[in-house]
Parts: C-alpha cells; sequence; structure tokens
C-alpha cells in the first residue's frame, strides 16, 4: 500500500481534529434550529463558557478525564470519537488515487475532499439521530461542490467541461432518488426514501460526476441492505421499521471519493471475490 506523504499526512491529522471539532458544534446545534457560530461554546449542562483550552481538539477531553471542566457533567465521548474520524479521513484523503475532480496538487486535492467530508460527517450523524438530513447542508454542499467542480475545471485547463459534468450528475442524483421515492410510495403506500436522500445524493453527484456518483450507490445499497438483514435477523428491527439510509449514501460517497478505482474493480469483477 502506498503512503501518503508524511509532512501532508501530519498537516492532514491536526487539521481535521480540528475540523472534527467544530463539527460536533454543528451536529449538536442544527437539528435544534440553533446557530453555529453564536454563542461561543459552551456546556451544555451548567451553560458555563469554555475557555479555549477546554477547546482543545481530543486533548482537553483527555485531560479534563471526560468532564466539564466546571460543573464536572460528563462530556459524551461522540465528541473525541467525532474528532478522530475526521482526522482519520483527512489522512485517507492524502493517499493517491483519492479524489474525484481530476488531476490536482495534493494540497489542492486535500482541500477539496476536506470540505466534502466537513459536510459528510454532520449529514450521517443528523440523520442516524433524527431520520432527517437538514436541507441547508444538502444545499450549500451541491453548490459548494459544483464551485468547486467549476474552479478546478478551469485550472486544469478543462473550461466548463468538469462542472457540466458534475451538474449533470447531480441533476441526475436528485431526479432518480425522486422518483424511486414516488413509484416506492405508488406501490407500497409509504416513501421508501425520503426527499433528503435526494438532495443527498444531488450533493455526491456534484462532487463526484456520473462514475463516482453510480459507485457510491451502488456501495450504499450493499451497506444498507446488510445493515437490513442483520437488524432483522437480530431482532433490533422490525419487519417494517424504517432506518436512515443517509448514513449509508455518506459511507458510499467517502469510499467513492478515497477509492474509486479499488471500489469499482470489487463492484463491478465480484467473481474475483468469491461471490
Amino acid at each position: 500500500m502506498i503512503s501518503p506523504p508524511p509532512l501532508l499526512a501530519l498537516i492532514a491529522a491536526v487539521f481535521g481534529l480540528c475540523v472534527g471539532s467544530f463539527l460536533n458544534v454543528v451536529v449538536w446545534r442544527l437539528p435544534r434550529g440553533e446557530s453555529v457560530v453564536w454563542p461561543g461554546s459552551h456546556c451544555p449542562h451548567c451553560g458555563h463558557g469554555l475557555p479555549w483550552f477546554h477547546n482543545i481538539p481530543l486533548l482537553s477531553w483527555l485531560l479534563l478525564k471526560g468532564r466539564c471542566g466546571f460543573c464536572s457533567a460528563p462530556i459524551s465521548i461522540q465528541y473525541p470519537a467525532l474528532e478522530l474520524l475526521s482526522s482519520g479521513l483527512w489522512v485517507l484523503l492524502t493517499l493517491p488515487g483519492a479524489g474525484r475532480m481530476g488531476s490536482l496538487p495534493p494540497m489542492l486535492n486535500l482541500l477539496a475532499g476536506g470540505i466534502l467530508m466537513s459536510q459528510l460527517l454532520p449529514l450521517a450523524l443528523i440523520d442516524a439521530r433524527t431520520m432527517r438530513l437538514p436541507e441547508p447542508l444538502c444545499r450549500w454542499g451541491v453548490i459548494s461542490g459544483l464551485c468547486v467542480s467549476a474552479a478546478f475545471g478551469v485550472l486544469q485547463g478543462h473550461g466548463a467541461q468538469l462542472l457540466l459534468w458534475h451538474a449533470t450528475a447531480a441533476a441526475t442524483g436528485l431526479l432518480v432518488f425522486e422518483a424511486i421515492s414516488a413509484l416506492a410510495e405508488r406501490i407500497l403506500g409509504v416513501p421508501a426514501l425520503g426527499l433528503g436522500d435526494a438532495k443527498l445524493a444531488a450533493l455526491l453527484g456534484a462532487w463526484l460526476g456520473l462514475r463516482g456518483l453510480g459507485l457510491a450507490i451502488a456501495s450504499a445499497v450493499i451497506l444498507g441492505a446488510l445493515f437490513g438483514v442483520v437488524g432483522r435477523l437480530s431482532g433490533r428491527l422490525g419487519p417494517r421499521q424504517p432506518f436512515p439510509f443517509g448514513p449509508f449514501l455518506v459511507a458510499g460517497g467517502v469510499l467513492s471519493w478515497v477509492a474509486a478505482d479499488t471500489l469499482a474493480w470489487l463492484l463491478l469483477q465480484p467473481d474475483r471475490l468469491g461471490v
């Protein structure tokens, strides 16, 4: 396996921790309709504002032994877990072959992937908790994906070609998922997919293009089906109990961005896996 450049990987790891710290704020506040920038970080139990040295990603949680420094209330392990997950994903973004925006310098490729991951992670966590995908996050995800596609297309000398390709993928993802949802509702009487999933598919199309979107959806279907089968066999899911599909779309999107070529090889040549 090819390792990423050590310095770039270190930069990615540290920056990913910092981004993960902010994403914790987004995941907590956005479903509650609160601003993600104001007021500043504070303890949700006692309301005391947190000084900067209580907000150092991962390190502060360890030094405070997972408790608020003012009221000693427990701080959920979700906070360091999300920071570590974000850091790990940012490191994966430095691997050769990661990215779906063409041939870019490593730092630009890392920046593009980091923007995408910073939108996908909160969407997955919020959907897992609430069965809802916040429309503003999906909308800005589509806009940012198309803007990055336009900028990088010009930078690589492709003009508007990359933008048109990714805009087509975004529209395809939205329309296909809306059609599936409408058809399922007509046949089953209940929608199989929410409109949030369609908007998330549009976001993935804007960033991944048609091929990347197809790989992401195929991966999501496989992962979601496995989860559903295991959940129902174990009794954790009822026969018709719904579960969020957004986290599986996010997982598929991450896999598609980080390792699209490997993913295509696995999905298109299952005989090599003995399937």
